[in-house]
């Protein structure tokens, strides 16, 4: 018995053409020199004793020239005398493992051999602090002897609040730095606590460690380095909000008021926390956003899993349907033990599976509300992080061919 119903397999699947969306692209050439310049601030670099050892706090994102900024920052660490290492610090990804956290950094270039430090993972925390709601506070235990801490980590809208702070330093050392047991302790306050919880514990390890400086890393909507910012650990809570109004402007996003289809090559957490970005699709895995300002979209189809996820598949929970390639490639260990984490069992879902892209395409239009199956509205993207360039389907192109916010690169 087939799963479709024969009217499925009548649809026409129609053809699609290039397209690429325009946003600005101001971007950092000189990787090294930027992030030399920015240490070499006597604000920055007295903040560092000579002799120090330095915990360098590396995350699981996917970020534009990751290992050129850790490198370069190493670099710099030294020539002021200090003695760094790498400390993984991603909360309850690469499977809560030591070992797995360290194949993410490794999977991004960052090994003992290139930074030339070594890359020092557990999952050992010890307590510093209560909130003053009582909420421990995790931080990783050789971070903890280190006499001075760096994290850098790219500032952007987080998936699933909305604050003045979000993802960025302050996070990286609330959940990233407090590792398994830190990251499942303030998810079970639920992310509407977020808001404040994040700056608070932020706080306590600010007060209660010695933290010399972030580097602080945004990217424009090509992915490439709009800025590097190295900010005093003293000033984390008051300009974090700062950097994070600038990412907010660069977003991508996309251009459409409606797609009844949105084909996604890939998901995965070195996307997106969220494996596939809510700011993007309005979709998040416990319902849509209210008032999303995007496209809205009706149907979801999730085509794989990208390499630098290791097979968590978090955030699948939003799509409608995928393709038995996607569920054969999950890594349920890894995804559940995030979504758990994470307080978000819902992103762990697992949505309708079908045999090919054909069939997850055919399913998600037969199940389209008031869609013209003649002529759908489909757009296709590799993930939630690139996208400007992009796929329409033959009833978008007019719509892009008259804006300017759109180039057509093929056509009929």
């Amino acid at each position: 018995m087939p799963i479709l119903p024969e009217s499925a397999y009548q649809i026409k699947l129609p053809a699609m053409f290039k397209v690429k969306q325009c946003f600005p692209d101001e971007k950092i050439d000189d990787i090294p020199g930027t992030v030399s310049n920015e240490i070499s601030k006597d604000a920055i670099k007295s903040r560092i004793p000579s002799g120090s050892s330095v915990a360098v706090l590396v995350g699981s994102r996917g970020i534009s020239n990751l290992k050129e900024i850790v490198k370069s920052t190493v670099e710099c660490l030294k020539q002021l005398g200090a003695k760094p290492f790498i400390i993984p610090a991603m909360g309850s990804h690469g499977g809560a493992t030591a070992e797995g956290q360290k194949e993410i950094l490794e999977g991004y270039g960052i090994t003992e051999k290139y930074i030339g430090v070594p890359i020092r993972s557990s999952m050992e925390t010890v307590i510093i602090g209560h909130t003053s709601e009582g909420v421990p506070v995790h931080i990783d235990k050789i971070a903890s002897k280190a006499d001075v801490i760096v994290p850098v980590a790219r500032v952007k809208v987080h998936t699933d609040y909305d604050a003045p702070i979000e993802s960025g330093l302050c996070k990286m050392l609330a959940i990233g730095l407090g590792k398994h047991n830190g990251c499942s302790r303030l998810h079970q306050e639920g992310f509407r606590e977020f808001p404040t919880l994040i700056p608070a514990v932020a706080k306590i390890i600010l007060d209660r460690t010695y933290v010399g400086f972030g580097i602080a890393i945004i990217e424009n909507a090509h992915e490439n380095i709009h800025m590097i910012r190295a900010v005093s650990g003293t000033d984390f809570l008051e300009e974090e909000p700062k950097l994070l109004a600038v990412s907010k402007s660069l977003m991508p996003r996309l251009q459409f008021d409606e797609i009844d289809v949105l084909i996604v090559e890939q998901i995965g957490k070195d996307i997106t926390g969220a494996g596939m970005d809510p700011n993007i699709t309005g979709k998040m895995s416990v319902g849509p956003i209210k008032d999303f300002a995007g496209p809205k979209i009706k149907r979801i189809v999730v085509l794989g899993l990208s390499e630098g996820t290791h097979h968590n598949a978090t955030g699948i929970g939003i799509a409608d349907f995928i393709t038995k390639n996607v569920y054969d490639s999950i890594d349920l260990l890894s995804t559940y033990a995030n979504c758990i984490a994470s307080g978000n069992p819902e992103a762990g879902k697992i949505p309708v599976m079908l045999d090919t892209e054909r069939e997850a395409i055919l399913a998600a239009l037969q199940t389209c509300p008031k869609t013209d199956t003649a002529n759908p509205k489909i757009v296709r993207i590799k993930d939630t992080l690139h996208l400007v360039d992009i796929e329409v389907s033959e009833s978008l192109l007019e719509y892009c061919k008259a804006s300017d916010r759109f180039v057509v690169k093929s056509s009929l």
